[in-house]
């Protein structure tokens, strides 16, 4: 039984066995108190051991970090802090940990927890995370799954970069410094594994389209990868992606859909994973203490994930939200960073105005510009409302956060299409498979992504996405 159950349990003299590892132990004259966790739950289970019942060879070796097997009596407990406790007849010690074992029960930064990723869901804070992280992507499943959704496989290693951006991690079996060359002197992937050039994938979007073509509504969650070199607290080079995609859904119903997802999972959360969400709450309002008051967060943890639940997301174009931003106290006070004009990809400062001071809710921005969107996102017909041509893009904005889901609705004209992966410099034979579709049996469809780090992080209150993810994978750091 593991001590989330055994903590339900009414205390009446009943004989249990605890297993897991000793956080603290403390100790007077004729008693000692070992507080146990198994990661079950982030509260711990008391092991009471009185006077002459343990020898002292055993007790010398519960130390902190110590597995053990504890097996007594449950009783109603006396001291505060605790409705129950177990009254010990005998420790079976799984393993020891010394003096050297580097959790110790003191404040860990989180830099130094990084360090120690293999040990650091021990600690109070990670094991709240990760608890989280696994609701947060039951309740993905489960939404989809309860939507009539087909969870569809997409594969890691592809040819195609469905993001155009090129920052792709090579897979070869070719010796670094032996690969064949064509007559051009270029490497001959004619000769690879595969008989043409591979690399991981940066998105299940292009394969998943194919999916919902046949199933109507499928979505994908799996890893995926970019080989961009950036060490911010917003980027890794491996995370996971949830992206659904629907045959019969025009922008409206993609919007609707993404509102509806974000608020389930979020909703999930806060159902499943109260002691953990107040965990991370108390930490992060410690943590703010530090801070300048203009710095604090106007909401504590709980009422932000309330705030995104309880609040209809508000809906504006592109263009009108430049029309705000342009208009703005920030700009007319030049207190942007990145200068506001039509045209421009929208910063997290310009994101987090329209979200947090402007609106003070959730936002989704639609009909961006086409020159700084995805060559498969459908073209509008031109209208006066914008300057130029836009497409049928939504990009879902979060308040601390920005940008959480980008989505459209895809292009399913073959010419227009074909038209758009000219510009961009896509050669349509590189993906005739996915032109296919647009030729046999056309259909409206959407789809969007969601960076399952980002939901994480968003739901946590954490900063840095590496404390969100078990191994961060970020340059120059792949250490376990």
């Amino acid at each position: 039984m593991q001590i989330k159950d055994i903590l339900q349990l009414s205390p009446e003299s009943q004989k249990v066995t605890v297993k897991g590892w000793v956080r603290t132990k403390r100790g007077q004259a004729n008693i000692v108190f070992i507080n146990l966790n198994d990661g079950s739950t982030i509260k711990n289970i008391q092991a009471v051991v009185e006077d002459g019942k343990i020898d002292e060879e055993t007790l010398k070796k519960v130390t902190t970090g110590a597995c053990l097997a504890v097996t007594g009596t449950l009783q109603a407990s006396v001291g505060a802090g605790q409705a129950l406790e177990v009254i010990v007849e005998n420790i079976e010690i799984y393993g020891t940990a010394d003096e050297t074992f580097p959790m110790q029960p003191k404040k860990h930064s989180l830099e130094f927890l990084r360090e120690k990723a293999h040990l650091r869901f021990r600690t109070n804070t990670f094991g709240a995370i990760f608890r989280i992280r696994h609701a947060l992507a039951f309740a993905v499943h489960k939404f989809y799954n309860d939507n009539g959704f087909f969870y569809l496989h997409t594969p890691i290693i592809t040819a195609s970069d469905a993001e155009g951006a090129g920052e792709m991690f090579r897979v070869s079996t070719f010796e670094p410094n032996a690969a064949p060359k064509n007559e051009e002197g270029n490497i001959d992937f004619s000769q690879d594994f595969f008989g043409r050039e591979t690399s991981l994938t940066v998105s299940g979007q292009l394969e998943g389209e194919l999916g919902a073509m046949a199933l109507s509504k499928i979505y994908t969650f799996g890893p995926t990868f970019r080989a961009e070199n950036s060490n911010t607290t917003r980027h890794l080079a491996e995370f996971w992606m949830i992206e659904p995609e629907m045959a019969f859904f025009e922008l409206e119903d993609n919007m609707n859909l993404a509102e509806d997802f974000i608020k389930y999972v979020i909703k999930y959360a806060l159902d499943n994973c109260q002691d953990d969400l107040e965990f991370l709450q108390t930490r992060l309002l410690d943590e703010e203490k530090s801070k300048p008051q203009n710095e604090r967060s106007e909401l504590n943890l709980l009422d932000k994930l309330n705030f995104v639940i309880n609040n209809s997301f508000e809906r504006i174009t592109y263009t009108e939200a430049i029309d705000i931003l342009v208009k703005s106290k920030p700009a007319q006070k030049k207190q942007f960073q990145y200068e506001v004009a039509w045209g421009i990809d929208l910063q997290s400062e310009h994101e987090r105005y329209l979200v947090e001071k402007h609106f003070k809710k959730p936002v989704i921005l639609t009909n961006y510009p086409k020159d700084i969107k995805a060559f498969y996102m459908k073209q509008d017909e031109p209208s006066d409302a914008a300057p130029g041509p836009t497409v049928r893009a939504m990009d879902v904005l979060f308040p601390g956060i920005g940008e959480i889901i980008g989505g459209s609705q895809r292009e399913d004209n073959y010419d227009k299409l074909v038209g758009r992966m000219a510009e961009v410099g896509i050669a349509p034979e590189d993906l005739w498979w996915y032109l296919d579709t647009r030729k046999f049996g056309t259909a409206p469809h959407s789809g969007f992504g969601l960076g399952f780090e980002r939901l994480v992080l968003f739901v946590t209150g954490m900063g840095n996405i590496r404390d969100v993810i078990p191994f961060p994978r970020t340059p120059k750091n792949a250490e376990f």
